[in-house]
């Protein structure tokens, strides 16, 4: 059964553009995995800039081979950084997708 993740990233004030070149790189390489279906990065159009990454992988396995790999080790120590707050993860379970 595939696996789906939603997270939510606001970047503290002047780290946007740093944040979103660590993104591209995991964006990047995480769609490289052969787990994985699906890995997009959106932005909120709201007043505050804020960030929301939807990913989709075939199995639980795929979800912890992504979690075991360099480029999500390395993303774990910068990305925090950047953020004005942690990031929200939210782990989903599909119901009724069509795709």
């Amino acid at each position: 059964m595939t696996v789906a993740v939603f997270a939510s990233f606001r970047p503290r004030s002047g780290e946007s553009k740093a944040f979103l070149a660590a993104m591209r790189a995991m964006i990047r390489d995480s769609r490289n995995e052969p787990g994985c279906l699906r890995y997009d990065l959106f932005r909120a159009e709201t007043e505050t800039t804020g960030y929301h990454l939807f990913e989709v992988y075939v199995d639980a396995g795929a979800v912890e081979a992504h979690r075991s790999s360099d480029h999500y080790r390395h993303y774990r120590r910068v990305v925090p950084d950047l953020l004005a707050e942690p990031i929200g993860v939210v782990v989903l379970e599909p119901i009724d997708v069509e795709g």
